[in-house]
C-alpha cells in the first residue's frame, strides 16, 4: 500500500517542478516573515524573487543547529507565537536546547508524512499499533501518535518503559506494529523470554524501529527474536520529528519524502554536492513547514543516496542508513549526548581532573548502556569509601540533570585516561563492534 501514490511514485522531472515551485514559494516566505532569513538573505546578496528552480538551492545559505540554539527560543519562527499550536524542545549541549514549533497546517503535514512512513514499513489500514517512544517534548511518540490517527489505525499509545507492560499489551490486544528504539525491542525480547513468553509467537510482525544508530547485523537479531520485519525510521525534530524517511519491505535504503524534505548530500569538508552512491553530509530544506521552515540545514549525519526507482514501486531518492556523523553527537536510546555535556559537569565538581572518556556498548539484552570514566585527584583515592561513592553518586546525578540520562560512573587513577598529541579521543562507541 503507498498513501500518497501520486506524488511516491511521481516521473522525477515531474517531481522537480513540484520541488521548484515550493522552493520559489519558500524563499519568498521566509524572506518576508522570518528576520533570521530575512538577514541571511540580505547578507548574501539574495533576492528571494530570483529563486525559480530547485536547482537554484545551491545559491542558499546552510543553517546549522548553532543558528537555532543563538536564537533561542522565538529567534526562529516564522509566524507570529500565537500562530503555534504545539512546541517540542530537544537536548541541548552546555548551552540552549533546540525548539521546533508546529503551526496546525505543520501538524497536518507531520500526520502525512508519518501515514507514508507507516505504510511505507507495510501497515494496513486495519491494523493496531504500539507505540513505545516516549511522549512529551521528544517528538517521537506523538509523531508516530499523529501518523496513525491520520492512517486511521487502532493506535495504543503505550509510551516507553514499563517492559512487563508492554508484553500484557502484545499479548491482550494483539497489535501487527511496534514502534520503539531497536535496542528497547532487544530488551523486551530478552524481558519477554524471563516471563515464560517465546517472541516468535508474538503478535507483532512489523517493527518501525529509529532515534538510534543500529546496525543490519542488529536488525537480523530482532527479525529472528521476534519473527517480524524490522524497518528504519529517520527523522529530526528540527525538521519535523519522525517521518523524514522510512525504509519499505524491500530494506533497501530510506525513502525521503523529498516533495516536502529536500535533500542534498555534500561534502562536509568542502561544502559542495558529492555524486549519486556517494557518503556525504546530508542536508534538508523544508519545502512546505510554516512554523519554523529550514532552508538546507545540516543534519551532520554522513550518509549515501540512491536516485534509481525501488522495487516497490516509489521513485523518492532512497537514504542509507546512517554511517556516522560529522561532529561528536552520540544518541543513546534516543537522546543526544555531547562530551561537551560531561565536560561541563566535571568541570562543575571539585576533585575531577579535566581528563574523561565515555564508553558507549550494547549490552546482551539490547539497551545501550554509557560507562564515563573520570580522573580524579590522587589524594582521594586514600580517602574512606563513603566519600568516595559520594564523588560517584554526585557526578552521576550531575550528568543526569545535565543530560537527561543516568550513566555508569567509574572513578580512575590520574594519567588512566590515554593523551592525545592530537583531537583526544573522548568517545570510544563499542556498538559497532
Amino acid at each position: 500500500m503507498i498513501w500518497n501514490e501520486q506524488i511516491e511514485c511521481m516521473d522525477p522531472q515531474q517531481l522537480k517542478g513540484v520541488q521548484s515551485e515550493r522552493l520559489a514559494k519558500l524563499a519568498e516566505y521566509v524572506y518576508s516573515n522570518s528576520p533570521f532569513y530575512q538577514q541571511r538573505f540580505d547578507q548574501h546578496k539574495i533576492k528571494p524573487d530570483s529563486i525559480k528552480t530547485i536547482e537554484q538551492i545551491t545559491d542558499l545559505p546552510f543553517t546549522t543547529k548553532i543558528d537555532l540554539r543563538d536564537n533561542y527560543p522565538f529567534g526562529m519562527f516564522s509566524v507570529p507565537q500565537k500562530g503555534i499550536t504545539e512546541i517540542h524542545v530537544s537536548s541541548g549541549t552546555t548551552g540552549n536546547p533546540t525548539v521546533v514549533g508546529y503551526t496546525k497546517e505543520d501538524i497536518k503535514l507531520w500526520s502525512d508524512v508519518m501515514a507514508r512512513a507507516l505504510c511505507c514499513a507495510g501497515a494496513e489500514p486495519d491494523d493496531t499499533i504500539q507505540i513505545a517512544y516516549g511522549y512529551g517534548l521528544f517528538t517521537g511518540g506523538l509523531g508516530f501518535h499523529y501518523g496513525s490517527l491520520e492512517m486511521g489505525l487502532t493506535t495504543i499509545p503505550a509510551s516507553s518503559g514499563q517492559t512487563k507492560r508492554q508484553l500484557k499489551i502484545m499479548q491482550d490486544f494483539k497489535p501487527r506494529i511496534l514502534a520503539c528504539t531497536p535496542s528497547y525491542a532487544l530488551y523486551m525480547a530478552e524481558q519477554a523470554k524471563e516471563l515464560g513468553i517465546d517472541p516468535r509467537k508474538s503478535s507483532w510482525k512489523i517493527g518501525i524501529f529509529g532515534a538510534e544508530p543500529w546496525s543490519d547485523s542488529m536488525r537480523d537479531e530482532i527479525e529472528n527474536l521476534w519473527d517480524m520485519l524490522a524497518t528504519d525510521v529517520y527523522g529530526l525534530s528540527e525538521i519535523i520529528g519522525p517521518g523524514v524517511a522510512q525504509e519499505c519491505p524491500h530494506k533497501d535504503g530510506l525513502h525521503i519524502f523529498s516533495d516536502v524534505f529536500f535533500p542534498e548530500i555534500i561534502d562536509p569538508a568542502t561544502d559542495q554536492p558529492v555524486e549519486p552512491g556517494q557518503d556525504g553530509e546530508l542536508v534538508i530544506t523544508t519545502l512546505t513547514k510554516q512554523g519554523i521552515p529550514l532552508i538546507r540545514y545540516r543534519t551532520r549525519d554522513i550518509v549515501s543516496m540512491n536516485i534509481e526507482k525501488c522495487r516497490c514501486g516509489r521513485t523518492s531518492p532512497r537514504i542509507s542508513k546512517i554511517k556516522g556523523r560529522t561532529d561528536d553527537m552520540i544518541i543513546i536510546r534516543g537522546i543526544n549526548l555531547f562530551p561537551s555535556q560531561i565536560e561541563e559537569v566535571l568541570l562543575s565538581i571539585e576533585g575531577t581532573q579535566p581528563h574523561y572518556q565515555i564508553v558507549v556498548d550494547r549490552k546482551e539484552h539490547g539497551l545501550d548502556m554509557v560507562q564515563v570514566q573520570v580522573e580524579i585527584e590522587e589524594q582521594l583515592f586514600s580517602d574512606e569509601v563513603r566519600k568516595l561513592n559520594e564523588l560517584k553518586a554526585k557526578i552521576q546525578n550531575g550528568i543526569e540533570g545535565v543530560v537527561g540520562l543516568r550513566v555508569d560512573v567509574k572513578l580512575v587513577e590520574p594519567k588512566t585516561i590515554v593523551r592525545s598529541e592530537g583531537k583526544s579521543k573522548r568517545v570510544i562507541d563499542k556498538r559497532k563492534n
